[in-house]
């Protein structure tokens, strides 16, 4: 997951997800870009997980990321992050929030129902 942003002090900030085993080494690399590139300072957490939601019937079906943000606004589980493409939404949120989050949203989707 990708996401830029540019501040109103015309900045531009960069957020992304890499996976956990790779994030002391992304943590450095980084770090040591920021300083090669004059940027401004890096921050991580290593303690956030990504949930997400593929199909094909994304294109077809409205509503599909509503339903998805109610079922875990429900829960009073905040949202860090969003991406999405045509077959898939994924959100990040804090790792607490895993199988809580997993749970939910297999329910607003009946995926835990037998067809």
């Amino acid at each position: 997951m990708i996401v830029q942003n540019e501040g109103s002090d015309e900045t531009t900030d960069f957020t992304f997800t890499v996976h956990r085993n790779d994030y002391e080494k992304g943590m450095k690399v980084l770090e040591n870009a920021v300083v090669d590139l004059g940027g401004g300072e890096v921050g991580g957490d290593p303690h956030i997980v990504k949930l997400s939601l593929v199909g094909v019937g994304m294109r077809s079906h409205a509503g599909i990321a509503s339903r998805m943000f109610t079922a875990l606004a429900q829960e009073k589980i905040n949202i860090r992050m969003i991406s999405t493409s045509e077959i898939k939404i994924s959100v990040v949120v804090d790792e607490k929030y895993l199988e809580l989050g997993v749970r939910v949203l297999h329910e607003a989707f009946e995926l835990d129902q037998e067809k």
